[in-house]
């Protein structure tokens, strides 16, 4: 299915999503099981919600600023003391943080992980809402406080329960909606979520939309 919109979607696996607008590209969570995006060019800037491996993997972020030294990247204080030396171009974000990296308007939402387990310390981490269409949340269920149009949901992991994704999306409620960091689920577990998703999002008019590593849709 197309939505009509100016900005191209690209799923990567797992928690790995890649903007495209007018040529220009923008990359958010490149993650260790996200070595595709190694390649890309025309990358104006690289969005790290956190400092998880499954989010933020060093040599995926070292190769991306090979290739687009001038990307600028940004992320909680945290990963940007991790990255050290490794670029120059880093801007530390919070909560009402904004931003703008060529054809992308970045606000940022939130400032902590959500609890995994207590004895866990927890990061930092921040959400983010491209141009004013795209929020991805992170880890975390920050409510955006305003409409958006498309949904990165979050949908598996130690942190989070299913009740709690489908809470979220009800609340945040988008037009559209797609699962995001679920590498973790097998096929029979997606097929089941898949329904419970599809229909909750149905009940409260959602298009939630099963996006695989790969796909691409316009938004």
């Amino acid at each position: 299915m197309v939505y009509n919109g100016t900005m191209k979607l690209t799923k990567y696996m797992h928690a790995c999503i890649v903007l495209e607008e007018q040529g220009q590209r923008l990359v958010i969570d490149p993650g260790e099981w996200a070595a595709d995006v190694n390649s890309l060019s025309n990358v104006a800037a690289i969005v790290i919600t956190h400092n998880h491996f499954d989010h933020f993997n060093l040599k995926n972020v070292r190769a991306i600023l090979q290739a687009n030294p001038t990307a600028h990247i940004f992320t909680t204080a945290e990963t940007a003391n991790e990255l050290g030396g490794q670029a120059t171009n880093i801007t530390p974000v919070t909560e009402g943080s904004t931003a703008q990296a060529g054809l992308f308007s970045l606000q940022f939402f939130g400032q902590m992980h959500a609890l995994v387990t207590q004895d866990k310390p927890v990061t930092q981490n921040v959400g983010i809402l491209v141009n004013g269409n795209l929020y991805y949340p992170g880890d975390s269920f920050t409510l955006p406080n305003k409409a958006v149009k498309t949904l990165a949901l979050p949908v598996s992991g130690p942190w989070l329960k299913t009740s709690e994704s489908l809470d979220f999306m009800v609340a945040v409620k988008p037009q559209l909606a797609f699962p995001t960091h679920d590498a973790l689920l097998s096929e029979a577990g997606i097929s089941v979520y898949e329904g419970l998703y599809k229909m909750l999002a149905q009940a409260n008019n959602i298009t939630f939309e099963q996006l695989r590593p790969g796909q691409s849709i316009e938004i």
